[in-house]
């Protein structure tokens, strides 16, 4: 079983990225506050921790193994953690991660059942269960300050953009930012997408707002 794996980014694609990894390139599904993490880290060599599970068609007879990767371990372990939810699967737990996961625990110990209806494709009934299967178990990770901003290194930059201020943590907060003006998920990010390969710099959520919205 693989539990980690080093190698170099080749691509970052919508749900997905593609890990060089010696003469092998893996394709590993990412959720997407992970995705916003290595947004800007294109080849560079990056570690990420991996869950594998396999993947089965509707009539049993072909299954995929799929490999699932996170930037910190306290994710994977959170990962985990979602799918002991009655009728969350490693699908929904991975698409339900697009905020950070002290975010997502921190609403879990507080008990806020209408936050958590915030994440991609979780409803009521479904953030209710969540708050009563895992409320005493989230805790130490609602607390933590363990989760850094960049895979591989937590105290170096991770951009290789021509403006280095640029890092994950800003990234994720104009992503944010363009939820609260009312994009969806997929808006923001391609937004996000649009921003980060026009090439300009910015240093703040407005900086980055107002490029996104100049006119012409």
């Amino acid at each position: 079983m693989i539990t980690q794996l080093t190698g170099r980014l080749n691509r970052i694609l919508d749900e997905e990225v593609r890990l060089q990894v010696g003469p092998f390139e893996y394709q590993v599904m990412v959720s997407e506050s992970v995705r916003r993490q290595l947004q800007l880290r294109g080849g560079e060599e990056i570690t990420l921790h991996i869950s594998e599970y396999l993947e089965g068609n509707s009539s049993g007879n072909r299954f995929i193994p799929r490999m699932l990767g996170f930037t910190h371990e306290s994710e994977l372990d959170f990962f985990d953690l979602l799918c002991t939810v009655d009728k969350i699967g490693v699908k929904k737990a991975l698409k339900a991660m697009s905020r950070p996961v002290k975010e997502i625990a921190d609403a879990i110990n507080r008990q806020d059942a209408k936050w958590l209806t915030t994440l991609p494709g979780i409803g009521a009934s479904t953030a209710e269960q969540i708050v009563t299967t895992l409320k005493r178990k989230v805790a130490g990770l609602a607390f933590s300050n363990a989760i850094a901003p960049s895979a591989g290194n937590a105290e170096a930059p991770v951009s290789t953009h021509a403006d280095s201020n640029i890092d994950a943590k800003l990234i994720d907060d104009v992503y944010q930012a363009l939820m609260a003006l009312g994009q969806s998920p997929i808006e923001a990010r391609t937004r996000l997408d649009q921003l980060l390969q026009s090439g300009k710099p910015f240093t703040d959520v407005p900086a980055a707002i107002t490029i996104l919205y100049a006119r012409g």
